[in-house]
């Protein structure tokens, strides 16, 4: 536990102030896209494969959904960030190993996809170290600890 808070430490005091901006751009992208799953559940469904257990395909559809809304709120607001990050990086794993990467990897549509999910999973992977930074719900409770 020693190593995360001096991690957490080192963090803080090497926080750019202009990757808030990402943050907050992150958060409002996966916030995007878990709308476009709810609207669009059997897309999602299909991204996911052909599972002999359907019920298990729709358990995990409406998970990726709601972790991405309920994530991108609180990565765009700063609040609980480390945690959202981590409820992210299983959807964002598979989606770059397993959902993006198959016989079709260098088609150009496929390619556009897992360019994109590479980049928010090193987004992500970014902000587990990282932080939520200074213009946060964290910082702001951090600072005003009786408020």
């Amino acid at each position: 536990m020693d190593t995360l808070h001096q991690i957490e430490h080192w963090a803080d005091r090497h926080h750019p102030k202009w990757i808030d901006f990402i943050r907050v751009s992150l958060g409002i992208f996966i916030l995007y896209k878990g709308v476009l799953f709810i609207s669009n559940t059997n897309a999602l469904m299909n991204l996911i494969g052909d599972m002999d257990l359907r019920f298990f395909q729709m358990a995990l559809a409406h998970y990726v959904a709601f972790a991405h809304i309920m994530g991108g709120i609180l990565i765009a607001l700063g609040l609980l960030t480390r945690l959202a990050v981590v409820v992210q990086l299983p959807i964002l794993i598979g989606a770059v190993f397993f959902v993006n990467m198959d016989s079709r990897f260098l088609t150009v549509t496929n390619n556009v996809e897992f360019v994109l999910s590479l980049l928010v999973l090193v987004l992500l992977l970014v902000f587990l170290v990282f932080g939520s930074g200074k213009f946060s719900i964290d910082d702001y409770m951090k600072k005003h600890p009786n408020a």
